[in-house]
């Protein structure tokens, strides 16, 4: 296959190494995920999982190995403008949500499309008011984040993402700052973007989601991938030492 007929939504990944200092970070994975594919990386903090998403989107830089998202290859060093194609391809949901507070919700969603891509701002905020419809947020347009529980708020930095068009999203511990019922509300949404077909790689602890919406789970453990495989048999089956004794803690 060819870098040029690389599907857009595919990620591949070889050898990839990162350290601080003396400490491995990242150590020598090597995977891939296919088109459409959701992925739940799980395992224990500082075991690399957010490290790894960083790298993916070229947030953070590696040593060694290189990234292939669709037809672009992220190696060390790799020039801005390698990364800018990437993350155009894949888009990125953290934690924090990192709202702009000054923005309304519609304005947070129109502004990359507005000022990256060049759309004149009537479009923009055509698409960006579907986008928030689709995400359960129609009523809340012009609501400023202070404005808006954490599930909304989480939802409307998945809309904003989303308005860039991307193949693919890399989410980083999206409903760890949030409680159950709001937690429910965008586990829903990446369940939606899942059917549609679009990849997803979930940073997360909710093992629960993970069952249910994860085609393969990664358990990654001192920098490496301790065990691989579909959720039934990563859960139910695990192989390896590691495995088990995390598996043990979360599903106690």
């Amino acid at each position: 296959m060819t870098v040029a007929s690389v599907p857009e939504n595919s990620v591949e990944m070889h050898g990839v190494t990162k350290t601080y200092g003396a400490r491995t970070i990242l150590d020598g994975i090597t995977t891939r995920l296919a088109p459409g594919e959701t992925v739940a990386l799980i395992g224990p903090s500082g075991g690399g999982k957010s490290t790894l998403l960083r790298c993916i989107n070229g947030l953070a830089t590696f040593d060694k190995g290189h990234i292939q998202v669709g037809p672009h290859r992220l190696q060390p060093n790799a020039p801005p403008a390698e990364i800018s194609l990437v993350r155009r391809l894949f888009g990125m949901i953290f934690q924090d949500f990192q709202l702009f507070p000054h923005l309304t919700a519609l304005e947070n969603v129109t502004e990359a499309p507005v000022q990256v891509r060049g759309m004149n701002e009537a479009e923009a905020q055509e698409h960006g008011k579907a986008l928030l419809a689709r995400v359960g947020l129609a009523e809340r347009v012009h609501y400023y984040p202070k404005e808006l529980s954490g599930g909304q708020k989480q939802r409307v930095a998945i809309a904003r993402a989303l308005a860039m068009e991307p193949r693919g999203l890399l989410c980083d511990e999206i409903t760890s700052a949030l409680d159950p019922e709001l937690k429910a509300e965008v586990l829903d949404v990446l369940m939606d973007l899942k059917a549609e077909g679009m990849t997803l790689i979930v940073v997360t602890h909710e093992i629960h989601f993970a069952r249910r919406a994860a085609d393969r789970v990664l358990l990654l453990a001192e920098g490496r991938i301790a065990e691989e495989g579909p959720p039934e048999k990563v859960f139910e089956s695990p192989q390896t030492d590691r495995a088990k004794r995390f598996l043990k803690t979360v599903m106690a």
